[in-house]
């Protein structure tokens, strides 16, 4: 019989991971004013058996804790002697600030519009090349963990490009509640991994800066039925999950006054347009304006702010195909 040939060991920065290990690395960002250095922390598990390699990032907004705790849990489930394929974990892509609570870097751009960036440009830029360039441009296939942002809190979902057919089969795969089209931006992730040959998913769930376990607990089970659909492990589910929702418009329902908010409705209620979602009232309690749905859908995300200004947005529902 003979011998098999040891898979090859994978290279990333400065270390090569053998097949069916794994290893945790720094890979250099910037150097603090203290002189201390600020790496990028990547976990890379590298299976005994061929297969696809993908990437699972948190946190490019700093303020966005849901998908670190995501990628523990994935990574503490994952064993490197029976996965087929490699897994590169970054569970804290913008570290600086991530360290503060801070939804951008500190030179106030938003990682996420700064890709694929440039080794000699912004700190911004700085860091989306080298995710580029030691991550992204080894993968296949990546999903990017986000939550909602300003006070606004999201159900879970997917978003990506469903027009690109195998992107919308490992959308599916994910089964999150709704899977909602949405274009590529110039200068995100998405967009820039895309231009690399590479499919990505978008989840969103939860609030910033907050663990919400609802939000964290459907990230993990649909990274892992993505890393199933592949290959690279075993099914995690005895029973079909129930399939995603399909969304290809979506909008929010602005406030038409201003007032404390009492909003009525739910993460994942189905609502008709001119439904009741809530109302506005004045500090003594008198009732300002309704708010009311301005499609019929899913709702898909709502502000948790308790004081809304007009024009603001409140609710954001996604139109859902039967």
């Amino acid at each position: 019989m003979p011998r098999r040939v040891p898979r090859p060991s994978f290279e990333i920065g400065p270390v090569r991971v053998r097949a069916g290990r794994r290893q945790s690395l720094s890979l250099p960002i910037t150097r603090l004013v203290t002189g201390a250095d600020v790496d990028l922390p990547v976990q890379v598990v590298h299976g005994r058996e061929d297969g696809p390699t993908v990437w699972v990032d948190a946190a490019i907004h700093g303020d966005e804790a849901v998908g670190v705790e995501v990628v523990r849990q994935v990574l503490a489930g994952l064993d490197p002697k029976a996965l087929r394929g490699t897994l590169i974990a970054v569970p804290i892509v913008n570290v600086l600030g991530f360290m503060n609570g801070n939804r951008y870097l500190p030179d106030r751009r938003d990682l996420n519009r700064s890709f694929p960036g440039a080794p000699r440009g912004s700190l911004a830029g700085r860091v989306a090349h080298l995710f580029m360039t030691e991550v992204v441009d080894k993968c296949e296939v990546g999903i990017d963990l986000h939550t909602g942002s300003d006070r606004r809190t999201n159900l879970p979902q997917i978003r990506a490009d469903l027009e690109d057919a195998r992107t919308r089969e490992l959308a599916a795969a994910f089964a999150a509640p709704v899977m909602l089209h949405a274009r590529l931006r110039d200068g995100s992730l998405r967009h820039a991994a895309r231009e690399h040959g590479a499919k990505v998913l978008l989840y969103e769930a939860g609030e910033a800066w907050r663990m919400d376990p609802w939000a964290i607990d459907a990230g993990v089970l649909g990274v892992r039925r993505v890393l199933a659909f592949l290959g690279m492990t075993d099914p995690v589910d005895e029973e079909p999950p129930q399939p995603s929702a399909v969304s290809w418009r979506s909008g929010w329902v602005r406030s038409r006054g201003t007032g404390m908010l009492h909003l009525e409705a739910r993460l994942g209620q189905h609502v008709s347009e001119g439904e009741r979602l809530g109302g506005l009232f004045d500090s003594f309690g008198k009732r300002v304006r309704l708010v009311h749905a301005n499609r019929t859908g899913v709702v898909v995300g709502r502000t948790e702010a308790p004081l809304v200004n007009s024009g603001d947005a409140v609710v954001h529902i996604a139109e859902v195909d039967d």
